[in-house]
């Protein structure tokens, strides 16, 4: 894993995602991971998701959440990325509704969860400018998406 790009796959960005809530939200991009091969079943690693999710938030604040967890059902490292049509609720340090999700998916081995932290920094820090958010909150492709993480 050398950079961002390297871990953006077009068949699980998803834009204008319909979800009146955060389950359904990591549902659907869990059904992306699965039908791209990158996870075994949705149910298991959903259920993964939400035990990472009780340790705390993964609304970072500007409307975008990063929830991950390690997971047994995680074939290949992936990033699955998710733009809503409408803000949902979600716990999140400013309380902005979140429009942006970009789940990741980790399986529990000991090399999966440096990439797991490696992972995460890289887009923490994509995500630290305001243009790349900007242009995420904008995106009506899925090439816009990748773009807005290439800059």
């Amino acid at each position: 894993m050398e950079n961002i790009t390297s871990v953006l796959d077009p068949k699980v960005i998803k834009i204008g995602l319909n979800a009146k809530n955060k389950y359904e939200v990591i549902v659907q991009l869990a059904e992306l991971l699965k039908n791209a091969n990158y996870i075994d079943k949705v149910d298991p690693f959903v259920q993964d998701i939400y035990l990472r999710e009780k340790e705390g938030l993964t609304g970072i604040g500007q409307g975008i959440a990063i929830p991950h967890g390690k997971s047994d059902d995680v074939k290949r490292i992936g990033v699955a990325i998710g733009i809503l049509k409408h803000g949902i609720e979600w716990e999140s340090l400013d309380n902005e509704k979140i429009r942006i999700v970009i789940l990741f998916a980790v399986s529990n081995d000991t090399n999966s969860a440096k990439n797991q932290l490696k992972l995460l920094s890289i887009f923490a820090g994509r995500l630290g400018h305001k243009q790349v958010v900007d242009k995420l909150k904008k995106a009506e492709s899925i090439q816009e998406v990748i773009d807005a993480f290439k800059e």
